[in-house]
């Protein structure tokens, strides 16, 4: 009895996996969205207004700044853990040099985010250290550099009020933050979709040795991706700190890596690399954004939200499992 219910079962799973393929992982991803979205239209009382809206455009930009080069580092079939540290160290360099003038501050703070991205990238392509392991300990060294750089951890607060407008300030009703985060997503998308190196990350993903049989410089991309992730996390810890008006080392990009890992793999792109979809990573954002905010206004525990999310994300990896033939 037991193996023919293993047997009848099995169909359903294959058929959902076709169904998916079908689809297109970002257009699962779609539908799974809108589906979210109606459901809360319905349900969550204010859900569906202007000012929630914009809320949820504001909470997802910090988000999607990070999203954007984890998708770049995953299509090349790696990870970075290490940009919520690269959050903290930015926003702790900026907080202590801000009075030296934006045109340095700024700059320093991205610079060292790239500095971190080179680090990670020279250690995964050279050395040939697992990317795991190696941001992994450039996680645990960031957060204590940037409580280090922040005065042994020190809350310093952020007056310039330059620098307040990145995450404080409104083009008419837009939040700038958001305008930033759009900027960067239609980059993000042109780089990967229009030019030769989108195609070198996803060549050195696919198959790195054929690649490099192809003439791809393997190498120089995968620390390109890196140093392009290590930037928009240094650029994503700046809003933060500019939204917050302090720079918090502790507090500041905690758990920005998961967030952005689970956008990219809810979107589609593939955790083997070699397959990328900028657009579904802004799916799968908006769908981890509005989970949380409609938890938040059902006052339903952020407990329960994280545990909603984290099956999401199991389901999104389960669907990218190879068949068995």
């Amino acid at each position: 009895m037991e193996a023919t219910v293993a047997v009848r079962r099995a169909p359903a799973a294959g058929s959902m996996r076709r169904w998916w393929s079908a689809m297109g992982a970002t257009g699962g991803a779609v539908i799974a969205l809108v589906i979210l979205v109606l459901a809360n239209a319905i349900f969550t009382p204010n859900f569906a207004t202007t000012g929630n809206f914009w809320n949820v455009l504001f909470q997802l930009s910090v988000t999607l700044l990070v999203a954007v080069g984890m998708t770049l580092v995953i299509a090349t079939g790696g990870i970075d853990l290490s940009v919520g540290s690269v959050m903290a160290i930015s926003a702790a360099v900026a907080a202590v040099t801000v009075d030296q003038g934006l045109v340095i501050a700024i700059p320093l703070a991205l610079l060292a985010g790239a500095a971190v991205g080179l680090l990670n990238g020279a250690f995964v392509s050279t050395f040939k250290v697992q990317a795991i392991v190696v941001t992994l300990a450039t996680l645990l060294a960031g957060r204590g550099l940037a409580q280090v750089i922040n005065r042994d951890g020190a809350l310093i607060t952020i007056n310039d009020p330059g620098f307040l407008v990145l995450g404080r300030g409104h083009i008419g009703p837009v939040p700038v933050q958001v305008l930033i985060a759009a900027a960067v997503v239609a980059l993000g998308i042109f780089v990967l979709r229009s030019t030769p190196f989108g195609r070198y990350v996803l060549a050195a993903g696919g198959n790195p040795a054929a690649a490099r049989l192809a003439g791809v410089p393997v190498n120089r991309t995968v620390i390109t991706v890196y140093v392009m992730s290590g930037m928009l996390a240094a650029l994503a810890g700046l809003v933060e700190a500019s939204r917050l008006g302090a720079s918090a080392a502790a507090r500041i990009g905690q758990g920005a890596e998961l967030d952005a890992i689970a956008a990219v793999v809810v979107g589609g792109t593939l955790l083997s690399g070699g397959r990328a979809t900028m657009m579904g990573t802004v799916v799968g954002a908006l769908i981890m954004q509005v989970i949380a905010t409609s938890f938040n206004m059902l006052l339903i525990p952020y407990a329960w939200a994280l545990a909603f999310k984290a099956l999401i994300i199991l389901f999104a990896v389960y669907l990218q499992l190879p068949r068995r033939v």
